[in-house]
């Protein structure tokens, strides 16, 4: 086995950003040791069955954890099957279900945003958008206020979306409720027909999270920093002291680290906003 790498030098970096960890992996015999001792702050992921099984009571000690040892966490929603936004009764059911099952642990880990995916596909949704736009905004309507009533910023992210469109016309219609963009630079880059710099122009007024990781423009690789072609330099000057959460979203603890080095390199400004302190 490969050892991990050690990430404590870059402290002043994780500090202030975070990193993602399945929930299921993050667990006392795998990934959460690594995260403690390094001081790793976790985007934690809810997808698979275990958010139907799981009990109660593991998702607290999990959460006691991290705030026994001084460290803030993110949530990303379940996405995989979903369809917040669809055209099935029963699956919209379901899918609802499972939302609020994820968005009922907010009160335990208290995160500093909850990730969600609009699950708009353009050649299943677009030749109806109005009525997918109805029962998106049904949804999402019934989510935001739990998270308000916990004072969490909900982030709608960037998936399979190839331009901002879908994003504006469905904040339109959420306007009522607190919410905000996060911005997926490795989704922009394989499955966006449109840049980087027209879904920042189009929705900067909603961006506060930003998911970090890289591809060549063919899939979603989940590369280090820099290991792709994703001009990470531009997107850094174009923002300038901007406060916002930050997520690497690798899938190795070496990739994690090649991208805290980039970073270092990079001196991306808004990563020196402490947004969670430490004990």
């Amino acid at each position: 086995m490969t050892p991990l790498p050690d990430l404590k030098k870059y402290k002043h970096l994780t500090r202030a950003c975070f990193i993602n960890a399945p929930f299921d992996r993050l667990c006392p015999d795998d990934l959460l040791p690594f995260f403690l001792d390094n001081k790793l702050q976790p985007e934690i992921g809810l997808e698979g069955n275990f958010l139907w099984t799981e009990p109660d009571k593991n998702f607290q000690e999990m959460a006691d954890k991290l705030r026994d040892h001084g460290l803030s966490c993110t949530l990303h929603a379940p996405f995989h099957d979903l369809v917040p936004g669809g055209f099935d009764s029963q699956i919209i059911s379901l899918s609802r279900q499972k939302l609020h099952r994820a968005f009922s642990l907010l009160p335990v880990f208290k995160p500093k945003s909850i990730v969600c995916h609009l699950g708009f596909e353009s050649h299943k949704h677009a030749h109806n958008l109005d009525r997918w736009l109805d029962v998106s905004t049904e949804t999402w309507s019934r989510l935001l206020p739990l998270a308000a009533r916990e004072n969490i910023p909900v982030m709608f992210e960037n998936t399979y979306e190839l331009d901002p469109s879908v994003h504006l016309a469905l904040f339109s219609r959420l306007k009522s409720f607190p919410f905000g963009f996060c911005l997926d630079t490795g989704h922009v880059l394989a499955f966006s027909n449109t840049t980087w710099q027209d879904w920042v122009k189009a929705l900067r007024p909603w961006l506060g999270q930003v998911h970090l990781h890289d591809n060549d423009g063919t899939r979603d690789a989940h590369l280090a920093i820099g290991a792709g072609c994703f001009d990470f330099a531009g997107f850094f000057k174009s923002i300038p002291n901007k406060p916002l959460l930050c997520t690497l979203e690798q899938r190795s603890a070496k990739d994690v680290a090649a991208s805290l080095e980039k970073l270092e390199w990079l001196k991306a400004s808004f990563l020196t906003s402490d947004l969670c302190p430490q004990k």
